[in-house]
């Protein structure tokens, strides 16, 4: 299951920097798979659609920060909870009842972001 972002976010950002995965961004900021991950051109995404790595992307949210569905692991292969959720001051980092996926579908995530 993905992590998603609340409106009940305060904009403080103390998720961000967490990511292993570079999947927060501020609200109204364009992102891209590319930022923090080893993925370059072409590539398939997780349901099998293909995703370019350097294109810019469309914010998810204007007005607070917001978690890249595709892009977020749970922290899965690299910490034993989401550090989003951890280090949120009002708790508003909280999975994603609509992205339900298995710890496998959520390492395979991963091997695909970080070759």
């Amino acid at each position: 299951m993905a992590i998603m972002i609340t409106d009940e976010c305060i904009n403080c950002g103390a998720c961000e920097p967490e990511c292993p995965n570079n999947a927060i961004y501020e609200g109204g900021v364009s992102w891209r798979y590319a930022d923090g991950t080893g993925l370059d051109g072409s590539f398939t995404l997780i349901n099998g659609s293909e995703a370019d790595a350097e294109t810019e992307n469309r914010p998810v949210s204007d007005d607070f920060y917001f978690i890249v569905t595709d892009k977020c692991t749970e922290c899965v292969g690299f910490h034993e909870e989401p550090q989003c959720a951890a280090v949120c001051p009002v708790d508003c980092c909280v999975p994603d009842p609509d992205f339900v996926e298995s710890e496998e579908t959520l390492l395979k995530k991963k091997e695909i972001m970080h070759l």
